[in-house]
């Protein structure tokens, strides 16, 4: 049981996956610093007067970050029935499904380099030099950005090979053509199409290394004619390119927006479209570290979902701590009391706010929608959800921490029933 509980942590660790976000950032972050650093001395290590210099450190610098990555390599192995599109196969059939994803792949190159320098430390100069440098591979699974950008070109991938059809007919039509126009003036220049080829590349591709110029005419103004079209036809994939990774950051803000609305438990029955259309109306918010997103007495008519940071929420008789992808508020949407609790950046945060007022627009265009908003909340009352402060109970459960309330003898009152209104707080001091 000892050995599930620690490969379910480390599992979370390496996945950036569960709670132990501070643990997962930290791994995180000091690989990107290694890979990066393994690059920096792989390029070093080129330049002879640094390696005569520094040779002996460099190469236990490398030596240290091989390591390093042969044991990452490993560890994620150990996990990867843990993986839940995996776990139907497995704890062998697991592994050898994980070992041939892409991520794996380019993990075991970033390790292979360490086991190349042991056991063929002469024979794989050139080997070794090449996989260090194809470590800035491992960047792409730390980096959305880049991962969009690979998934954008993919992709397109049809788009793209069509664009280089057209790109490449080009340059074969200005090849013949320009060795049929210049072979007798410069024969040993265009000697044959292939020679044209050469020339035609460095133009259509705005290059133009002064080596292989046309002299007659004629020449000079297929030139300036391909010179032209080169323009158009480089901006041809480049467009493409730029459209769809557009489209797919576009797509993953909607996607991770989407999913943290539908997780809620006030809308988790709604439609695909419906949950969609709320969706649409959050807007953006950037408090920094220290900065109040909402305090004790305003009226809460605002749900918030925190894209990135964490957030602090002082309850009376306790402190909750909210981390990226959680929410709050929920229930302030329909309810709109008086908050009970003060809310401060923990540190700079994005957030997402959806206004009571937007949705109750939303809800009077769309009379179902508005039937299944308003039968949730009242299912919801009147199952006894349990409110403190700011929090719903789903809420709580995010930080862990509603079993604590839960089982204690005596709960804070935090509602008058006469007024509805929030009670004096008791313990003014939050406990951290």
């Amino acid at each position: 049981m000892h050995e599930e509980g620690f490969k379910r942590a480390l599992y979370e660790v390496l996945e950036d996956t569960g709670k132990r976000k501070l643990a997962s950032r930290v791994v995180r972050q000091g690989l990107i610093v290694l890979i990066l650093v393994n690059i920096v001395l792989a390029i070093l290590e080129t330049v002879p007067e640094i390696r005569e210099f520094l040779g002996t450190h460099l190469r236990l610098l490398q030596l240290a970050s091989g390591f390093v990555f042969v044991i990452e390599y490993v560890l994620r192995l150990y996990v990867a029935d843990l993986h839940p599109p995996l776990r139907r196969y497995g704890p062998v059939w697991s592994r050898l499904r994980y070992a041939v994803q892409p991520d794996a792949v380019v993990d075991l190159i970033g390790a292979l380099p360490l086991l190349f320098v042991l056991f063929l430390p002469n024979q794989a100069v050139t080997v070794v030099i090449i996989l260090r440098l194809l470590r800035f591979l491992k960047l792409a699974r730390y980096s959305p950005a880049l991962r969009s950008l690979i998934s954008a070109v993919a992709n397109e991938r049809r788009a793209l090979l069509g664009s280089s059809m057209i790109i490449f007919g080009v340059i074969l039509l200005a090849a013949t053509v320009m060795y049929l126009v210049e072979h007798d003036d410069q024969p040993e220049k265009f000697r044959s199409i292939l020679h044209g080829i050469y020339w035609a590349i460095t133009t259509v591709t705005t290059v133009g290394y002064g080596d292989v110029v046309p002299v007659t005419n004629l020449g000079k103004m297929i030139g300036g004619v391909v010179m032209l079209m080169g323009y158009g036809l480089i901006a041809l994939p480049v467009g493409i390119i730029a459209s769809a990774f557009a489209r797919e950051i576009h797509s993953r803000d909607f996607v991770v927006t989407w999913s943290m609305v539908a997780r809620v438990p006030l809308f988790e029955d709604l439609k695909a479209a419906e949950v969609a259309e709320i969706a649409k109306l959050l807007q953006a918010q950037s408090v920094r570290k220290g900065g109040t997103i909402a305090d004790r007495g305003d009226v809460a008519d605002k749900m918030y979902f925190i894209s990135d940071g964490e957030v602090e929420i002082r309850l009376p008789h306790e402190t909750v701590y909210l981390g990226e992808g959680s929410f709050f508020g929920e229930l302030a949407l329909i309810n709109q009391t008086r908050r009970t609790a003060k809310v401060i950046a923990y540190c700079d945060c994005q957030l997402l706010v959806l206004e009571a007022e937007a949705l109750h627009n939303l809800m009077e265009r769309d009379a179902a929608l508005a039937k299944k908003i308003t039968d949730e909340a009242r299912e919801r009352a009147e199952a006894g959800k349990k409110v403190l402060g700011e929090l719903a109970e789903e809420e709580l459960e995010q930080a862990g921490v509603f079993g604590s309330f839960e089982d204690a003898e005596s709960e804070p009152e935090l509602f008058s029933e006469e007024d509805d209104k929030p009670v004096e707080d008791t313990d003014p001091e939050p406990r951290q």
